[in-house]
């Protein structure tokens, strides 16, 4: 099989039809074999039964529904471990992203040798303050951390050799930086492509502005884990043994101090009563924990766990 499309959705029923339309006449004008992963993030309309009736009709086209919603993310990991095309191509179900883009993303992909393209919506037609500004705020702050050299970091349109999204492990809202993940992973020909945007014909925008705090928080823990991922203890560990050495050199420097103001008959305060022995006492408490965490990370990264945080309730 040539192709897999995965399109996550959320009360997307006026959009899925006239989408279908459109990528089953690209693929079939192109020659393409493929198959359609839809995946039903929790759908409260008829966006389920519309995808069940695709389904009779073509049987090309797959649905997973969950039980209720779970995240993009999520939903992206549940087509990824189904999907059998060669090339990998997600994009949202809002009609947003054009289906006429799949063909150059394809051979794109294949002719250059990457490993994942990007797109990128170079012009968007979204609401400036809301959704362009702190894009651009966000993907600036995305490629300073990561290293990864795109534009979009967040455009849903993207294409993927299909051992890119078998390798990946796409979890929280990790969607973000799919590409930043699969870097990670080894996967270093990156590239991106201009994609044309336009407005959402249909519905409106599930994501409010708080998607963006939770990008910058996942942000920070994916620059966490890409460095300290696989081995905890040299960050809790090491800042646990330095804060342990400052805390015990202290109290040894008070406890000394105290001795030899006692030899020469000065006896004065009680070292109990000066600050710097709870100082001492903290940073020593709080360094044996960080050590001891470091510890239980290290046990644990080395628990092999397949452990899924939704719930299918059906597939087709």
């Amino acid at each position: 099989m040539n192709l897999s499309l995965v399109i996550p959705l959320l009360n997307e029923e006026d959009s899925l039809e006239q989408l279908f339309t459109r990528i089953d006449t690209v693929c079939r004008q192109q020659n393409l074999s493929y198959e359609l992963w839809f995946v039903d993030d929790g759908s409260t309309d008829l966006s389920w039964s519309i995808i069940e009736n695709l389904k009779i009709q073509h049987p090309q086209v797959h649905g997973i529904r969950f039980a209720k919603n779970y995240g993009k993310s999520q939903a992206l990991h549940a087509a990824f471990e189904r999907v059998q095309g060669d090339v990998v191509i997600t994009m949202d179900a809002d009609l947003q992203d054009f289906p006429e883009e799949i063909p150059e993303l394809y051979h794109m992909l294949l002719d250059g040798g990457y490993d994942l393209v990007s797109g990128w919506k170079k012009k968007r037609f979204d609401n400036v303050m809301t959704k362009n500004l702190p894009s651009k705020l966000f993907n600036a702050a995305a490629r300073k951390v990561s290293g990864v050299e795109l534009h979009d970091f967040n455009c849903g349109l993207k294409a993927y050799r299909k051992k890119v999204v078998k390798t990946i492990d796409v979890h929280g809202d990790m969607h973000r930086y799919i590409p930043v993940l699969a870097a990670n992973a080894g996967f270093r020909n990156i590239t991106e492509k201009p994609v044309q945007h336009q407005a959402r014909p249909y519905g409106v925008s599930k994501f409010g502005t708080e998607r963006f705090i939770r990008g910058f928080l996942d942000l920070i823990t994916l620059w966490f884990m890409s460095r300290f991922g696989a081995r905890p203890m040299h960050f809790f560990g090491a800042l646990g043994t330095v804060m342990f050495l400052v805390g015990l050199l202290s109290a040894l420097g008070l406890g000394i101090s105290k001795l030899i103001d006692v030899s020469k008959g000065v006896y004065g305060s009680l070292i109990a009563q000066n600050p710097w022995f709870y100082i001492s006492l903290t940073m020593m408490v709080l360094g044996t924990l960080l050590f001891i965490g470091g510890f239980l990370g290290e046990l644990l990264i080395r628990t092999n766990r397949d452990q899924k945080n939704y719930h299918i309730e059906d597939v087709i």
